[in-house]
């Protein structure tokens, strides 16, 4: 297989057939180079063609609380008193810059997540699910 750009999907189709035949192949041979070049060119492709949109901030927070195990009260020192991290986790109240800056500092969640836009409405009908 020639090395070229992956233009179409039957090309992107043939890239991962020949990845799967080259997977494992030594770091630095010929073959671990071409690796290496092949699974660039679909990185590339795949960003452009299927693109993941960032999550939801608020997703991202409930996300982080249930894989660290946190509470709606570890998250005060963060958001602010109990009312205050109720509301924002059922959309009542956007993320000010500030608590975006300690979720970030304090928990390592992403910046660029947190700051992209999410509907926030007092009216919301379905409460955010509770997590200890």
């Amino acid at each position: 297989m020639d090395i070229k750009p992956i233009k179409t999907e039957s090309d992107h189709e043939a890239t991962l057939r020949e990845i799967e035949r080259l997977w494992g192949a030594t770091y630095g041979s010929p073959e671990g180079d071409k690796l290496d070049v092949l699974v660039t060119l679909v990185e590339v492709y795949e960003q452009k063609h299927y693109p993941i949109p960032p999550p939801d901030p608020i997703e991202a927070i409930l996300h982080h609380m249930e894989s660290q195990d946190l509470s709606h009260r570890d998250l005060e020192p963060y958001l602010g008193s109990g009312t205050s991290v109720s509301e924002v986790l059922n959309r009542k109240c956007s993320l000010s810059l500030n608590m975006i800056r300690k979720l970030h500092k304090g928990l390592g969640i992403s910046a660029d997540i947190l700051v992209q836009p999410y509907e926030c409405s007092a009216k919301r009908s379905s409460p955010v699910r509770q997590l200890k």
